[in-house]
């Protein structure tokens, strides 16, 4: 059950994020406080609010504006998603498809039935069009997305960068930041033509990379194997619902319209559609967040990198060892391949790794011999892994194959000893090895040394 249970929560975490993140935000969109700007007096718009709200209660929020030319001017600003212009027989509405897509038919078939209510018949003018290769509206999300997954799998991949530290992890962060960046920017702008070109695009999709993969990176010393279900949780499962990509954020439950100013994806969106279509207009609330989130990826680097060697100075103060034996790196099991590593003995937790073999080195009265170097190596002579035995005289690796394998245990001074066992996943092994008496000393011929 345990391994089932180690094997399966994050396909169930995938599970209930898309049952419970996705269906909830997408299965009914609804407007709430949709900003419209009205070219009409105070009065006048008070009393349109208030049939408004008798029709779609909630649904639409109303500022007057001095005249036609100012009610536009706010939808050009981003301080209004569209702008009513009463009176005549043909009320006019000014609409933002840049500004959502699936929006934009709500507010016209809205003010289609107030102008009808009046008299009139709706006249609508587009004032942002998206560009032509990107008629739903929905491009920038998956220009987002595809720099956040992108992102996300190179921290799971990484993990297993045999000689990486903590540096190089990050330089491969930044370097596969920019590549991410500049090919998701030239296939959208140039390749598929589905979004304005314009350069100031790359820095942004930078900045989402740099805020995911250093983000996902720093929770690994924190949660280890529980961190791919943490980082898709927060980047994917509610990243994309409340980015407001997919259905502009004013038709989202709460829950994800409080989201969406919080977390990458939804910062990140805003900044495209600001960048591409609304002359860089408030790009500030984006800017910060998106560097916040960075911010905090490297400050959770900094301290797992305090922490690990806050632990590495109490096991060298509590354990006799020559050699430290390594954690196994955190990995997503759904992309990753088994490879034998060295554990730490009687240390394991739900999510980690189980160990395949386990024993005890110790002497011939029983008492444990710690510092002995336990090798594996498979049927061809090819070293497996190598570990230490602790102050306990045990040793633990997992990882392996099944295979046939030689085990062999030196200690400086006695006889080694060799042992071959099937190691398989399915039925761990536990080796205990038993080394011989102290090898007399022998001297040069002379009696010179030993």
């Amino acid at each position: 059950m345990r391994t089932l249970a180690t094997g399966l929560w994050l396909p169930a975490l995938f599970l209930a994020g898309l049952l419970f993140s996705y269906l909830p935000a997408f299965h009914h969109p609804a407007p709430h406080h949709v900003s419209i700007a009205v070219a009409a007096s105070p009065a006048a718009t008070a009393q349109l609010q208030h049939e408004l709200d008798v029709a779609v209660p909630g649904g639409f929020t109303l500022r007057p504006t001095a005249d036609a030319a100012e009610a536009r001017a706010a939808v050009l600003h981003l301080s209004a998603l569209a702008a009513y212009v009463p009176g005549g027989p043909h009320p006019l509405l000014y609409g933002a498809k840049a500004n959502g897509a699936a929006l934009e038919p709500v507010i016209r078939q809205t003010f289609a039935a107030v102008a009808e209510r009046a008299g009139g018949t709706l006249a609508f003018r587009e004032l942002v069009p998206t560009v032509p290769g990107d008629a739903p509206g929905t491009s920038l999300l998956y220009v987002v997305l595809s720099c956040v997954v992108a992102a996300y799998f190179m921290v799971i991949t990484m993990q297993r960068a045999v000689g990486f530290d903590r540096r190089a992890h990050v330089a491969t962060s930044i370097g596969w930041g920019a590549v991410t960046a500049a090919v998701a920017y030239l296939t959208a702008a140039y390749l598929v033509q589905a979004i304005p070109p314009n350069p100031l695009y790359l820095l942004y999709l930078f900045l989402v990379t740099q805020a995911v993969s250093l983000t996902a990176y720093g929770l690994v010393p924190f949660f280890r194997g529980f961190f791919p279900g943490i980082a898709i949780t927060l980047f994917v499962l509610l990243g994309v619902p409340s980015s407001g990509g997919a259905v502009p954020v004013q038709l989202l439950p709460g829950f994800f319209r409080f989201l969406h100013p919080i977390l990458p994806m939804g910062n990140a969106t805003d900044a495209l559609r600001s960048v591409g279509y609304f002359g860089n207009r408030q790009l500030l609330r984006p800017t910060v967040v998106l560097c916040a989130w960075t911010a905090a990826g490297v400050t959770l680097i900094l301290l797992g990198y305090l922490r690990q060697q806050r632990r590495l100075a109490q096991e060298a103060a509590d354990q006799t060892m020559t050699e430290y034996v390594p954690r196994p790196p955190a990995e997503d099991p759904t992309v990753m391949l088994p490879e034998p590593v060295a554990l730490a003995p009687h240390q394991h937790h739900f999510g980690d790794e189980e160990p395949m073999l386990t024993g005890r080195v110790t002497d011939p009265s029983g008492q444990p011999l710690p510092g002995t170097t336990v090798t594996v190596i498979d049927p061809h002579g090819r070293q497996l892994v190598r570990t230490r035995t602790d102050r306990n005289g045990e040793y633990a690796a997992t990882g392996f194959s099944e295979v046939v394998a030689v085990v062999i245990a030196i200690m400086p001074g006695r006889p080694a000893a060799v042992t071959q066992l099937l190691l398989d996943p399915a039925a761990p092994v536990n080796q205990d090895i038993v080394l011989g008496a102290p090898l007399p000393e022998t001297r040069e011929p002379d009696g010179s040394g030993p």
